[in-house]
Parts: structure tokens; sequence; C-alpha cells
């Protein structure tokens, strides 16, 4: 139905609460970048209205430190712009503060716990390899 996937990777021992965070974090970076995502608002029996959703099923996968890290140069070497989480923005508070943090690290030091794409479906799929299916 879609030759693309949308995939979130989590680094597997973070806290449910922190997972939880990463992946909303994630999925809005994505949606940013790909509006068209975006469905029709959901109206139900009563006429409440509520948001519209992602018309694309999101796979969230997990992965140790080493694959992440694997993942996130995979994408910059297939030129595949991600969403990035990095573990110093769980002590940060706000926009700013997470973006300044972020700007502290490069590629071979940033201990990643979250990356998210949106691509053909092979290339994530190649990106992603050595990720399993979040339990």
């Amino acid at each position: 139905m879609f030759d693309t996937k949308f995939a979130i990777v989590l680094r597997e021992d973070l806290a449910v609460w922190q997972k939880l965070n990463v992946t909303a974090f994630l999925t809005s970076g994505v949606v940013a970048q790909f509006p068209d995502i975006i469905g029709d608002p959901y109206s139900d029996r009563a006429g409440n209205l509520y948001n519209p959703l992602s018309i694309q099923p999101v796979i969230v996968l997990s992965a140790d430190q080493a694959t992440l890290a694997a993942i996130h140069r995979r994408t910059l070497e297939r030129g595949v712009t991600a969403s990035l989480y990095v573990e110093e923005m769980f002590s940060t508070g706000f926009d700013a503060a997470n973006r300044a943090v972020f700007a502290q690290f490069a590629p071979d030091d940033a201990k990643v716990v979250g990356i998210a794409l949106r691509a053909d479906k092979k290339v994530v799929d190649k990106i992603t390899k050595g990720a399993r299916m979040h339990a």
C-alpha cells in the first residue's frame, strides 16, 4: 500500500517514560518533514471533531547503542534526513536547550537514544538492519 516506510528505532535500555517521550519528539520531526503524511480530521458519531492522524503506520523498533550508531551512520551515508534524539536532551527542558546540547556532538560521539526516518521501504530496511521489533 505504501512505497515508503516510517520507522522509529529506540535504544532498548530506556525507561518507559523515555521511550514514549522520544517517540513523540521523533514522530513530530518526521511529520514536519512530510506534512502529507497527515490525513483528514476524525469525527465521532456525536459529531465531535478530533485531530488528524498519520495515514501511514509507524513501525517502532529497538536496538542497542552500537546498532543505533550504525543506523545513524547509514542514514547519513544514504542522504536520508532523520529525526535524532541524543541522551543529553533528557537533561534539558525546552527546544533551544535541546538544540544547544545536540550541537555539542558529532555522529562519532553522539549517544543516540532514538532515530526516526521515512524513506523508500527498501532503503529503510537496509538502514535499520540489526534493529528488532520493539517488545
